[in-house]
């Protein structure tokens, strides 16, 4: 369950680094958090105080990588407004998880703001493999 909340806390650093929680990024949050099992009451108590955001996830599953790096991604299209500051916070989560900057870049090109509109997982996380640096 922690890592349900890490990835939520996340999601919700970058929503609060514009100063500002849009409703549709609250509601793609709250969403997440249900597909996880979470109460509307556990989500919202993660909005309120998310976790510290962890120095290093390299150590993550390669699955686990590529949903926080496609979550961030959507979060930041979610109010389709992309600010710098998001960008600059993907990337900072892009390069923790162990991809190279650029991915973020890659991927915005094929993440929609709107979850209806899905490109296949697959396409994405192939993408997403090719800026993932070799563990050693």
């Amino acid at each position: 369950m922690l890592a349900v909340e890490e990835q939520l806390s996340i999601l919700v650093h970058l929503s609060k680094v514009d100063s500002f929680v849009a409703e549709q990024e609250k509601q793609m949050i709250l969403t997440i958090g249900a597909k996880h099992g979470l109460s509307i009451d556990q989500v919202e108590s993660i909005i309120e105080n998310p976790l510290p955001i962890a120095k290093d996830m390299r150590g993550l599953p390669p699955d686990e990588k590529f949903n926080y790096l496609f979550n961030v991604v959507q979060l930041m299209k979610s109010d389709k407004k992309v600010h710098q500051k998001e960008i600059d916070f993907c990337e900072r989560i892009a390069i923790k998880l162990g991809y190279k900057p650029g991915v973020i870049a890659d991927l915005s090109a094929y993440v929609y703001s709107d979850p209806a509109i899905m490109t296949k997982r697959s396409i994405l996380r192939s993408i997403a493999d090719q800026h993932l640096i070799p563990q050693s």
